[in-house]
């Protein structure tokens, strides 16, 4: 049985950067395969981010040409991302338990709150 096409839809440019920081982050760690199946999706999907030639025309990339033409993006680049986003954030909104670090946390701890104290 044939599976469904999804619809098609533009993905917005930050969106496809971050498929592409997850499957360069899986692919340097334990869960290569994992990496391996998301790349057949990105690309069979389209998802990924598209090259803009001379005359402004959009062309599809594989994730190998992404990895090639973003060679200072390193496999660890969406960890390091996430490890200064805490820090940066408790400098403008203080949490109410310093020193404690999640990307899970909720409510004043969470990296969504603003300074109403309300999420985004």
């Amino acid at each position: 049985m044939a599976e469904p096409s999804p619809a098609r839809r533009l993905v917005p440019i930050i969106e496809s950067e971050l498929y592409f920081l997850i499957a360069r982050y899986l692919s340097a760690g334990p869960c290569r395969r994992a990496a391996q199946v998301l790349v057949q999706e990105l690309e069979r999907y389209q998802l990924l981010r598209k090259r803009l030639d001379w005359e402004g025309n959009e062309h599809n990339r594989s994730y190998e040409e992404l990895v090639l033409s973003n060679k200072h993006v390193a496999p660890d680049h969406q960890l390091q991302i996430c490890q200064r986003i805490g820090p940066m954030l408790d400098k403008e909104i203080p949490p109410s338990i310093s020193r404690v670090t999640s990307l899970l946390g909720a409510g004043r701890q969470s990296l969504l709150r603003t300074a109403k104290g309300t999420l985004i």
